[in-house]
């Protein structure tokens, strides 16, 4: 017996795609079919994936583009020779080189060279943590920006502590005396690096080669987890990234399959000013609220103190007209302390007290790591529906205030 996925809850999980990209996939892949002979012709897509360009100024004969199933801010391409391309959004490129080749001569400018079999990587990235975990890939990482004490996977703690991963400054201060020292090859960044491009362009004077990785401007919660393949690119692992992709995603499409539970979902924080941070509407994490069967309370940019990508930030009072009458209020741990007890809660607002979630004590808190928890996202999602249905008990990463 099979059971069939809504289309409300497919598209909010990146599992529809419109029919106008589709058709501009099909464009590009056609063009790419086209171009692509044996004597290694070259392609810019100008297609979906405007920024898919295989023309290194070199020949490594044909490219075969690796297939994907949400992700819309890098592409893969495979070549006969046994390299392979990874363009990203902001027009990025990188040749990746196998441990029995050398870097090829000629290469045209701006294309970053990655060679195998890697070592000593500069992790800074914490949204990656998990997904190099996943490959089991930590052994190549030496240096990180994270902390032990901010670390969310367990064996990236262990590691911290025991020296085999050196802690290496923030992002926007490396210790680039250890970075040297240790030889990293390669940096793997987040989008905050574009806010210090001093701190790359000295990396790169360093002999580092720097890739900005861009789950965070995926749409699609699916495509956030598909920077996997990016990571099993990079570390040689792509049949363990493909296994674990799969493997999370049908997880994901099979819990989202079941029937809404009715109520209504605030996911917020009080920031230092008094209002509520709330996410924007259709954010990855409101997704998964959509997938676990709940209903997101979102705020329309409008109106709104401060909004950013990810976030639309709303004065206590119309925060309180909105979402008031919510069944569920979820308070976001990860930014600020977050709160121990519903007491706790209200003393960030007294208005919060009226609230219905609060005074039927639906009210629950998240893990401060969950941002970094990409491969567990069926878990996140099952813990969700558990809190949605008024379940008892507490999860990994998600818990009741009292």
């Amino acid at each position: 017996m099979t059971t069939s996925i809504s289309r409300r809850t497919a598209a909010q999980i990146g599992l529809l795609v419109p029919l106008s990209l589709l058709l501009a996939a099909c464009g590009a892949k056609g063009e790419a079919d086209g171009s692509q002979g044996s004597s290694g012709s070259t392609v810019k897509d100008e297609g979906a994936q405007g920024f898919r360009d295989t023309d290194l100024g070199i020949d490594l004969g044909v490219t075969t583009p690796v297939e994907l199933g949400h992700a819309t801010q890098f592409t893969l391409d495979s070549y006969e020779s046994g390299h392979r391309l990874l363009c990203m959004a902001n027009g990025d490129r990188l040749l990746i080189v196998p441990e029995s080749q050398m870097a090829p001569d000629g290469l045209a400018p701006g294309v970053g060279v990655v060679q195998q079999p890697l070592s000593s990587v500069y992790l800074v990235s914490t949204a990656m943590i998990c997904l190099v975990d996943a490959i089991g890939a930590l052994d190549a990482v030496g240096v990180s920006s994270v902390r032990a004490e901010d670390s969310p996977i367990s064996d990236f703690t262990a590691r911290l502590d025991d020296g085999s991963i050196s802690y290496g400054g923030i992002y926007r201060e490396p210790d680039y005396e250890l970075i040297a020292a240790v030889g990293c090859p390669l940096a793997i960044e987040n989008t905050n690096v574009d806010h210090v491009p001093e701190v790359r362009a000295k990396l790169e004077e360093l002999g580092v080669t720097v890739v900005m990785e861009q789950s965070s401007r995926e749409d699609s919660m699916l495509g956030r987890l598909e920077w996997i393949r990016v990571m099993g690119a990079l570390f040689d692992r792509d049949e363990k990234a493909s296994e674990v992709y799969e493997d999370v995603s049908a997880r994901v499409k099979d819990v989202s399959q079941q029937e809404s539970v009715g109520k209504t979902v605030a996911f917020f924080y009080i920031n230092e000013d008094g209002a509520a941070v709330t996410r924007r509407k259709g954010d990855y994490f409101c997704q998964m609220i959509e997938a676990a069967g709940g209903t997101y309370v979102s705020f329309a940019e409008e109106g709104a103190t401060d909004s950013s990508p990810t976030t639309v930030t709303v004065e206590m009072e119309r925060f309180y007209e909105g979402a008031r009458d919510a069944d569920v209020i979820i308070y976001n741990g990860t930014i600020d302390e977050g709160v121990s007890s519903l007491e706790a809660l209200v003393e960030k607002n007294g208005l919060l007290a009226d609230f219905r979630a609060v005074q039927n004590g639906d009210v629950w808190t998240c893990d401060s790591n969950l941002y970094q928890q990409i491969t567990s996202m069926a878990d996140i999602i099952e813990e969700l529906r558990a809190a949605l249905t008024n379940s008892s008990e507490n999860g990994r990463f998600f818990w009741r205030l009292g």
